[in-house]
């Protein structure tokens, strides 16, 4: 069924409050460029509410307590386009050069790896892969969360089921160590889905950030690039409040952080670039080139 946003009065101020809004709530920054965008995307959650105007959604998002309405805004809106091995060289600069180093010193404590937002578990796993490929998992106990805003994105990362095109990047023969063919997909192994457990978290919601962000290694890869610096300012802040330290900040290869005023410190680890909180201690330990301070 087509839905003509137009019809529903997404324009002059409606569109800004509503942007505004879910730029509030969600970290999400649509400019009015992308309106329309953003109108065809809500369009099918107002109609089946029954109401015939944007500004009557607003108001239910506005002063409702309705938390799964809320989801759904966030499975329209999410981005849900990645694939195994995805940048891979800064994950495996993870693994060999920052792994080895906290697990010198977990004392009974498990390494904590979170991987936010992880779309539809892509990413978590390929951390998975890797550590295992290297034996971690018999060398220290590993946790690896993956979270995302959207439930939908979460709820499909469970099930583990992939289609050709998130093993574009990836060796066939890995496919076939990890996983299993069904029909026109692939299963992900029940021992390597077992190494990543899944959350449903708002990264601009520091309570729910609060649940993982305390992990000393966070993958927190290409969402920036659909936040404001205001929005990006939140996490961060939150994330600088929680991480240990030394702790280990990891964003995607066409973001950065040096415009922001922040506890991360940017330097090359291992061929890859990595930011880092108490990056003095964390350089001492291993051979890091310091970049800049952000």
């Amino acid at each position: 069924m087509q839905f003509r946003a137009e019809s529903l009065g997404l324009a002059g101020q409606v569109t800004t409050i509503v942007r505004e809004l879910i730029h509030e709530r969600l970290g999400l920054f649509y400019d009015a460029g992308h309106s329309d965008q953003l109108a065809d995307r809500l369009a099918p959650l107002v109609v089946a509410r029954g109401f015939d105007s944007f500004l009557d959604y607003y108001y239910l998002l506005k002063y409702s307590a309705d938390a799964d309405e809320w989801g759904r805004v966030m499975d329209a809106l999410a981005v849900q386009e990645t694939y195994f091995w995805r940048e891979i060289d800064q994950i495996r600069a993870v693994v060999d050069c920052i792994v080895p180093r906290l697990t010198d010193d977990l004392r009974g404590r498990p390494l904590r790896i979170w991987s936010a937002p992880c779309a539809t578990g892509e990413e978590p796993l390929t951390v998975a892969m890797v550590l295992e490929e290297g034996q971690w998992f018999a060398r220290a106990p590993i946790e690896i969360i993956g979270s995302d805003g959207s439930r939908a994105a979460i709820e499909t990362a469970a099930l583990g089921r992939y289609g050709a095109r998130a093993f574009r990047n990836l060796a066939p023969e890995l496919r076939e160590r990890y996983f299993t063919p069904v029909g026109d997909h692939w299963l992900v192994a029940p021992e390597l889905k077992r190494r990543v457990t899944y959350d449903v978290v708002n990264l601009v919601a520091p309570d729910e950030v609060a649940r993982h962000g305390n992990a000393p290694i966070v993958f927190c890869r290409n969402v920036f690039i659909y936040f404001s610096d205001r929005s990006i300012r939140r996490t961060l802040d939150t994330l600088a409040q929680l991480m240990p330290e030394p702790a280990y900040l990891c964003v995607g290869a066409s973001e950065s952080l040096l415009r922001m005023g922040s506890r991360f410190q940017l330097q090359e680890i291992g061929g890859a670039f990595i930011y880092v909180k108490n990056g003095r201690e964390a350089q001492a330990a291993a051979p890091f080139a310091q970049i800049e301070r952000v």
